[in-house]
């Protein structure tokens, strides 16, 4: 009996041993990683050709641009943002470089990404080309300088010293799922490149992204993306008028509305993007020269005089390109770390 009790007792003196050795033992969770709301991104791009709403600002020539967007994230779902960005152009003016100052905030809704803001775009080292806007004579932008310069060589068009402007903008981005993506965009400003004439702009957007899978296990994605848009314009002030013929619009011309498309695809790999785009609009070569002021245009043609373009020449500016721009875009959080 004595032998059978004390076996016992080993027997559960064991199990009892087993059993806290099968037990969980039970750590304490770390922490949660404290909250930053703070984040930057940056980046830059070399590009064929800087088009902008379907004009090149590069006269079809090579372009870069740099960016740099502090932002505070008050929640993961509403964020506040300021940035400054710089691009290389060619403009009538002769400026020097294109200087955005922007900001905003992005509230998101679910599958509703808004973009809500203002952007001003600065044109420094530009001059004036004009030689009828001497001091005194009421043409906005008038200066000793644009009679000196006189108007631009061989196609007589004229440029204010400034293109500067501003624009406020809304924008809304919606997913539908890791592949298909639609925006929907609206720009204004009431005086677009300081022309004297406000300025609309609204298009939408469509994306697909290919599936991660689609190069194995490369790291490289691939996007198919494309925008429909329309800018509208309304009159220019006296420095763009014109007296013809054709029509009396000495004080300002009624600046040519127009469409504006493009499609392309991109690939993706780690923090690079390369995006291969065509681009074009429904501007004549006419409108576009009246449009634009195109300083480097030779071509003139009987066919391109018209009621706002009375000079006959037209511009290319504005017609079909293709765009290769190799880009890098990183954030703080995401690339630093």
């Amino acid at each position: 009996m004595k032998k059978l009790v004390l076996a016992a007792a080993v027997l559960a003196v064991t199990a009892s041993s087993a059993l806290a050795a099968d037990m969980a033992v039970k750590v304490k969770a770390p922490p949660p990683a404290p909250f930053d709301p703070w984040d930057l991104a940056f980046g830059s791009a070399i590009m064929n050709d800087y088009v902008f709403r379907g004009v090149t600002q590069s006269n079809h020539k090579p372009s870069v641009a740099v960016y740099f967007e502090p932002r505070y994230n008050f929640t993961k779902d509403f964020q506040a943002y300021i940035g400054v960005a710089g691009e290389s152009i060619s403009f009538p003016n002769r400026a020097a470089a294109e200087i955005d100052i922007y900001g905003g905030i992005r509230p998101t809704f679910g599958m509703f990404a808004f973009d809500l803001g203002a952007w001003g775009y600065i044109y420094p080292g530009g001059q004036c080309f004009n030689a009828a806007a001497f001091p005194g004579s009421g043409i906005p932008g008038s200066e000793a300088l644009c009679v000196l310069n006189g108007n631009l060589p061989l196609n007589g068009n004229v440029a204010k010293r400034s293109a500067s402007f501003y624009e406020v903008y809304g924008k809304v981005n919606i997913t539908f799922n890791d592949q298909f993506a639609v925006g929907f965009n609206e720009y204004y400003s009431p005086n677009f490149l300081n022309l004297g004439a406000w300025g609309n702009y609204a298009s939408i957007t469509g994306k697909w992204t290919a599936p991660s899978t689609t190069f194995g296990s490369s790291g490289v994605g691939m996007y198919i993306s494309g925008e429909f848009g329309r800018q509208w314009l309304g009159t220019s002030d006296a420095f763009y008028g014109v007296v013809s013929p054709l029509a009396n619009y000495a004080n300002g011309i009624p600046e040519p509305s127009y469409n504006t498309w493009n499609i392309g695809v991109g690939f993706t790999y780690k923090v690079f993007t390369l995006d291969v785009r065509y681009s074009d609009t429904n501007l004549s070569k006419a409108s576009c020269n009246a449009f634009t002021s195109d300083f480097s245009t030779t071509n003139f043609n009987v066919a391109n005089i018209t009621a706002i373009n009375p000079g006959g020449f037209g511009s290319n500016w504005c017609g079909a390109t293709g765009i290769v721009k190799l880009s890098a875009d990183l954030t703080a959080a995401g690339s630093l770390k």
